[in-house]
C-alpha cells in the first residue's frame, strides 16, 4: 500500500528537519496534534523565521539582517501571543523565541506571517542548551521568562526553571546594564523568583517596595546537613524583608488566560531587574 507522503522542497533543510519524522514526512495532525495551520506555517516561513540549534555562538545582527538593534531573548514563549505582540509594539527592537513544543513554534509562526514582523526570530530547542551554545556572553540587552511553568507540588519543586545555577547562566548573556523580566501567576514561585533574582550580585532589583515572604515557612529551610539541589530559603531569608515587585510594564500585553484569572481575583507578579 502507498502511503501518503506530502514532501516539501525545503530551502533548508537543517531548519526543518526537526519538524520531519524518520521517513521524510511532514509532523501532521494526528501524529504530532500539530493543526494544519500551524504546519503550513512551519512549511512556508520556517526557512525564513525558524533558526536550527547550532554549538555554535550566533553572530545575532546577522541574524537579523545585520540589524543593530536591541536584542531580547524570550524564554518559553507558548503559543506565541504575547511575544508577536510585543515584536509588534517595540518595533525598534529585535526578539528571539525559545520553545520546545511544535505547536507553539508554528502558531507563533503564523502569527509572525499574518503581522508581517521582521524583527522576530524562532528557536525550537532547550533553552539552556541554546543559553550555552548560540547565546554569546554580554550579547542580551533583555530576557523575558512569562508564566514558567510553577510546578505546584512541593516535591516537583526541583524542577522549576528559576535556580540559582540558571539564574547566573541568564545573567551571563546580558550587557551590563540589560534588563531581565519575568512574571508569574503562582505566588509561591514568585517569591521563589524573588529571593534567588534578588541573591544574585550581579542583579538589581529596580522594584521600589519591600515584601515579607508569606508563602514559605520553617519547614522548607534546609536542614544542617542537607545539601539541596533547589532553591531552599534561609531562616534570614524569611525573617526579613526583601525588595519586591513591580507594576506590569506597558510592553506585556494581559492575556486571556490572565485576565480571567485577575477577574476571579488571582494574583500576577512581574520582577525587572538590571544587570549592574
Amino acid at each position: 500500500m502507498q502511503t501518503d507522503i506530502r514532501y516539501i522542497d525545503y530551502k533548508d533543510v537543517d531548519v526543518l528537519k526537526q519538524f520531519v519524522n524518520p521517513h521524510g514526512r511532514i509532523i501532521g495532525r494526528k501524529r504530532s496534534g500539530l493543526p494544519a495551520k500551524q504546519q503550513r506555517a512551519i512549511e512556508e516561513l520556517g526557512p525564513q523565521f525558524l533558526i536550527p540549534f547550532q554549538e555554535v555562538a550566533l553572530h545575532l545582527n546577522s541574524v537579523f539582517g545585520e540589524s543593530v538593534r536591541p536584542k531580547i531573548l524570550e524564554i518559553g514563549f507558548g503559543m506565541g501571543e504575547t511575544t508577536a505582540k510585543i515584536a509588534a509594539l517595540r518595533s525598534d527592537d529585535d526578539f528571539l523565541g525559545i520553545e520546545v513544543h511544535p505547536p507553539g513554534v508554528g502558531a507563533l509562526l503564523k502569527l509572525i506571517g499574518e503581522s508581517q514582523l521582521t524583527n522576530l526570530r524562532v528557536i525550537r530547542h532547550d533553552a539552556v542548551e541554546v543559553l550555552e551554545k548560540m547565546i554569546a556572553p554580554n550579547s542580551l540587552d533583555g530576557i523575558h521568562i512569562y508564566f514558567a511553568d510553577p510546578w505546584h507540588k512541593k516535591r516537583h519543586h526541583k524542577r522549576r526553571l528559576i535556580q540559582a545555577e540558571f539564574v547566573r547562566l541568564l545573567v551571563s548573556r546580558l550587557k551590563p546594564g540589560a534588563y531581565l523580566h519575568l512574571a508569574t501567576d503562582w505566588h509561591n514561585y514568585a517569591e521563589q523568583m524573588l529571593l534567588v533574582l534578588n541573591a544574585e550580585a550581579a542583579l538589581q532589583n529596580t522594584s521600589n517596595e519591600l515584601v515579607k515572604i508569606e508563602t514559605f515557612d520553617i519547614s522548607d529551610i534546609a536542614k544542617a546537613d542537607e545539601t539541596p539541589n533547589e532553591f531552599k530559603p534561609t531562616l534570614e531569608q524569611l525573617n526579613a524583608q526583601h525588595a519586591g515587585y513591580v507594576q506590569r510594564p506597558a510592553y506585556r500585553p494581559v492575556t486571556k488566560f490572565e485576565n480571567r484569572g485577575i477577574k476571579l481575583g488571582h494574583g500576577v507578579w512581574d520582577l525587572v531587574y538590571k544587570k549592574k
